[in-house]
């Protein structure tokens, strides 16, 4: 099966048998509603045992899936009259960001999101999901026109990261990105962000500076692979696992240590199995959130999201050492 996942397989095999019993019942002259019925139920324990203890390389599996939602997805669901604007005005336009004016719940708003590909052809238009620094100059002309006009901003995340290639390099990757984190900073409009997928070091980051930053369940948000980790640290990019789960990349490792404020719960088996399920928790979490920063002014937003960014990674090293709480 196209997308199956190794942690996923006793429930596909089950499903199958299921599917069988059901065809066979159908074609033939026999009564097996009773095994069916028994297996059904079989099928729901396992399914709530398997997707309640998914392991963090496991997340990672679903956030990497093919099938997994982009933010055209939930484009599509989530906004109306969407307008996509093209190019940074200094080099071109990269297929790698989308974003436009469009209408949340009848509110005017700005969408910025990476967008990857769904097959072979589009995702070399899309370049994989890895911006140039054209698709962060392109996001932030976006940003500072929404802050001129007052329109709130919500930024999706999915990317590996941002291109290391030499021309993107050339074209200021580094000072791109970094400009973003600098600007957004600074913006006197709401800035909701969310990760949808894979969220990847410093291509996330540019994206990622905002007021309320959300994540799936089932997605990730690191400074690097865990393959990349493994490949560091240990020598053996076959140790991908052991990084994930040493690493804290998950949604609730990260909400735990206070890096994202909520959890958008998916759909059991991942958002790839009801895309328009899955856009409607998002939907609810957006408004939420919008809601509430709604209620301050521009000089408080600035100050709300400095001091988000100021107690992040604030720890006593002594204190966890002993214990203490």
């Amino acid at each position: 099966m196209v997308g199956e996942l190794e942690f996923e397989k006793p429930v596909i095999e089950l499903r199958k048998k299921i599917s069988e019993l059901k065809e066979f019942t159908k074609n033939a002259d026999v009564d097996l509603s009773s095994e069916i019925q028994k297996l059904e139920g079989r099928l729901e324990k396992l399914e709530k045992e398997i997707y309640t203890n998914i392991q963090p390389w496991d997340r990672v599996q679903i956030a990497r899936h093919p099938s997994r939602p982009t933010t055209l997805d939930y484009i599509e669901r989530l906004f109306t009259d969407f307008l996509e604007v093209h190019g940074d005005r200094y080099f071109g336009d990269d297929a790698a960001i989308i974003g436009g004016i469009a209408k949340f719940n009848g509110v005017p708003v700005t969408v910025v999101g990476h967008q990857r590909g769904k097959d072979t052809k589009e995702n070399i238009h899309r370049n994989f999901g890895m911006p140039h620094p054209e698709g962060y100059r392109k996001a932030l002309r976006l940003m500072k026109q929404a802050d001129k006009f007052q329109r709130p901003i919500i930024c999706f995340i999915d990317t590996k990261g941002a291109y290391p290639g030499k021309a993107a390099e050339e074209r200021g990757q580094s000072e791109a990105i970094a400009k973003n984190l600098f600007e957004m900073a600074g913006l006197t409009v709401p800035v909701v962000c969310i990760v949808i997928g894979e969220g990847g070091s410093g291509g996330a980051l540019g994206l990622g500076v905002g007021n309320h930053l959300h994540m799936l369940e089932n997605s990730t948000y690191s400074v690097i692979s865990p393959e990349g980790a493994a490949a560091l640290l240990w020598k053996d990019a076959s140790l991908a696992k052991k990084a994930a789960e040493t690493m804290k990349i998950t949604a609730p490792d990260l909400k735990q240590l206070g890096v994202i404020d909520e959890i958008v719960p998916e759909v059991r088996g991942g958002a790839h199995r009801d895309v328009d399920g899955q856009a409607v928790k998002i939907g609810e979490r957006l408004q939420a959130s919008l809601s509430e920063l709604s209620k301050l002014d521009s000089t408080s937003l600035v100050q709300h999201r400095y001091n988000k960014y100021k107690q992040i990674g604030k720890i006593s090293f002594a204190d966890d050492l002993l214990g203490v709480k």
